[in-house]
């Protein structure tokens, strides 16, 4: 298990903020920089921060990091500060949220959440005298996802809907951070259309899978049908264990669903059938593929803007 220095913390935050700001052009105009998404992933997962447990001093650095990301990108946040206390758990915890209105004066009242926890279950049971459950694929993975996002609109400005970047704190705890945002969200009367979030894309799927990733809910919307449409080919796929396991209410896509009946979805890559470090010590920065988690937020960007921007709502739920 590799270590980290807290002299070290500012130096990957500089490392970050820069690598957000040198990426390279491509034919679609943008390329996400594999670099900067290896630094954030490393800096989330690593010893110092002790698995990123809500109400400990280790989610408190991971926090400050993810508000840095939002400071440095110009992303304004949605209420006073980006930090919105949970009023359901015992100890301090924030989601962090920040708010990019939309270009179009008609669809910027409509909102799109792009979300992934950023919390995991911090200190454990000992196994081969590692007790620091790093969190890595759950879910530091998903949300360097977000924080890659969060880079690309800030520059690009493209988003004809309004976005809402969430990281939400307590999933671990049963969701917490989502269902009291979301709850918050609705009695505000925020016009929500869609909710997408990520979740353990930190390895691919395994070869001889017909899918770059499969998403939860599957048969809930048309969602799956349209991004299939877009990329040309069968980017997400059904997954069996996704039905077996109920992971469509098990992570913060489900309080959106509740609240508002909207299409609210999770995205994931890991084949939790042949990942075996899930909540074990052993879910670490090197077991990530950064080049694979590059190349599908690479992939997602298109459709995501394709999604934000089509002129009707066409993501509908089905009955």
């Amino acid at each position: 298990m590799k270590r980290i220095s807290f002299f070290f913390f500012s130096a990957l935050l500089t490392l970050v903020v820069g690598c957000a700001g040198s990426h390279t052009k491509k034919e679609n105009g943008y390329k996400v920089s594999e670099e900067s998404v290896a630094t954030t992933l490393k800096f989330l997962t690593c010893d110092e921060l002790k698995g990123r447990d809500p109400g400990t001093e280790g989610i408190e650095e991971a926090a400050k990091y993810l508000e840095e990301v939002f400071v440095k990108n110009s992303i304004k946040p949605y209420f006073i500060t980006y930090r919105d206390t949970l009023s359901n758990f015992s100890k301090p915890a924030y989601n962090i949220v920040g708010y990019l209105e939309g270009n179009d004066p008609k669809l910027k009242n409509e909102v799109v959440v792009i979300g992934a926890h950023y919390d995991h279950v911090g200190i454990g049971k000992a196994v081969a005298g590692d007790s620091i459950y790093n969190g890595a694929d759950d879910n530091a993975s998903g949300t360097t996802a977000v924080a890659e996002f969060v880079n690309y609109y800030a520059k690009a400005k493209t988003n004809k809907r309004s976005i809402l970047f969430c990281f939400f704190s307590a999933e671990e705890k049963g969701l917490l951070g989502s269902k009291h945002l979301a709850a918050k969200l609705k009695q505000a009367n925020m016009n929500v259309y869609l909710m997408l979030n990520y979740e353990m894309i930190g390895v691919p799927m395994p070869a001889g899978k017909d899918m770059v990733a499969f998403m939860t809910g599957y048969g809930k919307s048309n969602l799956a049908e349209k991004i299939n449409e877009y990329s040309g080919k069968k980017f997400i796929g059904y997954y069996d264990f996704a039905i077996k396991y109920q992971l469509f209410r098990a992570s913060d896509n489900y309080p959106f669903y509740t609240e508002f009946n909207i299409p609210a979805h999770t995205f994931s890559t890991t084949d939790m059938e042949s990942f075996h470090y899930y909540h074990q010590p052993g879910d670490e920065f090197d077991e990530m593929d950064t080049a694979h988690m590059a190349d599908f937020i690479q992939q997602m960007i298109p459709i995501t803007e394709k999604l934000i921007n089509a002129e009707t709502k066409e993501i509908v739920l089905k009955d």
